[in-house]
């Protein structure tokens, strides 16, 4: 692992901070770094980590319905990974090559994975593509 870029913390609405607490996220186990090479997700027991030039596409995206954000989630729609810890908006990061982050073993393997930072412009501004919403 190369220098730290950037680190992101995630938001927290108040009201599901003790939900997730019991899930072992909280402020000090749920963060984004950055890296000049990787890109690795923290989300209490969860771990994602890949090449930054991995990501292929970052969409900024929210207001979300909280049944839909908050939590460890496997999006249905795209297989994507979410890690939510707001509903207020996140980041969709898209990768070219599909990583594991929800569950042991490495299967299944994302397409995508949804961080809801507490700056989602910001991560957004790290990285050099074209698509950028």
């Amino acid at each position: 692992m190369t220098g730290v870029v950037a680190r992101f913390p995630f938001r927290f609405d108040p009201v599901f901070r003790p939900v997730l607490a019991l899930l072992g996220v909280r402020p000090a186990t749920a963060w984004v770094v950055v890296t000049e090479r990787d890109l690795m997700i923290r989300y209490g027991p969860w771990r994602l980590r890949t090449d930054r030039d991995n990501v292929t596409a970052v969409e900024l995206s929210g207001p979300y319905r909280w049944w839909r954000a908050i939590g460890p989630h496997l999006s249905l729609a795209d297989g994507g990974a979410t890690f939510g810890s707001s509903a207020a908006g996140g980041i969709c990061l898209r990768f070219a090559v599909p990583v594991p982050a929800l569950v042991p073993g490495g299967r299944p393997r994302h397409p995508a994975a949804t961080v809801t930072v507490a700056d989602p412009p910001a991560l957004a501004r790290l990285f050099t593509v074209a698509d950028l919403s």
